[in-house]
């Protein structure tokens, strides 16, 4: 059995075969800060976000791509594998996908979190990669291809041809960095303490880097900063834009910082191509018009954007044999484990 897994700042997603996925939840867990029992994951854990006692912590393990409590990690994957893998006769072979800056430590502790489960192989791929092959783009070619995978923890840009990677970036500021701004900016500008639910969901419903057509308001609640009582307010699209701003800049120039790095013969083949988009923050309202604006290149945004690597994840295992025969010629696939 082969899983493809792609684990997530926001969100976690697991599949084994091509059509859907078999588990796409938010990657939070919760659990009894007195014995450390694992109470809730996923959906129920992310409901219970900012409403739980002084014994319950609710946390996001994973942190910029990377693992940041490496125990809770652990847990989850158990959990997700668990739900998908019901036999134990035949261990699973698992294809990852992992950010393109990324050091051995943060590999190893990507392996040991998945190994913990029993399985057979792990096996690695950039997630800008993974998007590529998610899209349908053929990057096993002599041909350059230029994906940006836009996430929550992490912006992966990456230039790829023959089956390997000739430019990457990496920025860990994207969709949780703008959620931060959110929180700072209605704090400052209107005195009202908001939790990152509630700013994900302003992001979500009115969050744009180039105006909409007509405003647009949301209303959120939280403390009051003075008095410490409950209150709500109503916020517009634009000053959301300006909260979110210097994020969207720095997701620009790490795009533009790319293309200036990429050979010239793979950059004419962009050119005439197109950059593709994947990630949930390829959807953000005007990023593909702005894109197309500051780089003079056409933006293509994925369908389904958000499974775009998972997606790839699953079309990559048919080369795991060949990764594990150790045949060095282009295969996609990072070292196996």
């Amino acid at each position: 059995m082969d899983i493809a897994l792609d684990l997530g700042t926001a969100n976690s997603r697991v599949r084994i075969s091509p059509e859907e996925n078999a588990i796409d939840e938010p990657s939070v867990i919760a659990y009894n800060t007195e014995d450390n029992e694992i109470l809730a994951y996923g959906h129920d854990a992310y409901q219970m976000l900012g409403r739980t006692s002084a014994k319950i912590k609710v946390v996001f393990p994973l942190e910029g791509g990377v693992i940041a409590e490496s125990g809770l990690v652990e847990e989850m994957v158990n959990i997700f594998l668990g739900e998908v893998c019901t036999s134990r006769v035949v261990m699973p072979r698992v294809v990852a996908c992992i950010p393109g800056e990324i050091t051995e430590v943060e590999k190893r502790a990507v392996v040991g979190a998945i190994s913990s489960f029993g399985v057979r192989r792990v096996l690695l791929i950039e997630a800008a990669k993974a998007a590529a092959f998610g899209t349908g783009l053929d990057i096993m070619g002599p041909h350059g291809v230029m994906v940006a995978d836009l996430g929550a923890g992490t912006i992966d840009v990456a230039v790829m041809s023959l089956g390997g990677v000739s430019v990457s970036k990496t920025l860990k500021q994207a969709g949780n960095a703008m959620d931060d701004e959110i929180i700072k900016y209605i704090r400052k500008n209107h005195n009202l303490i908001i939790g990152k639910a509630m700013a994900k969901a302003c992001k979500e419903a009115i969050a744009c880097v180039i105006q909409f057509p007509e405003e647009r308001t949301f209303r959120v609640k939280g403390r009051d900063a003075v008095r410490g009582l409950p209150r709500a307010i109503e916020v517009t699209s634009t000053e959301i834009m300006q909260a979110i701003r210097d994020v969207g800049i720095n997701i620009i120039d790490t795009i533009t910082d790319a293309l200036e790095d990429t050979p010239p013969e793979l950059l004419a083949d962009i050119h005439s191509d197109g950059i593709t988009l994947t990630g949930g923050l390829s959807k953000l309202y005007g990023m593909k018009e702005l894109l197309e604006k500051q780089t003079g290149i056409k933006i293509h945004v994925a369908k389904d954007p958000q499974d775009s690597v998972v997606k790839g994840c699953f079309r990559a295992t048919k080369y795991i044999e060949e990764a594990e025969a150790q045949r060095t010629s282009l295969n996609p696939l990072m070292t196996v484990y």
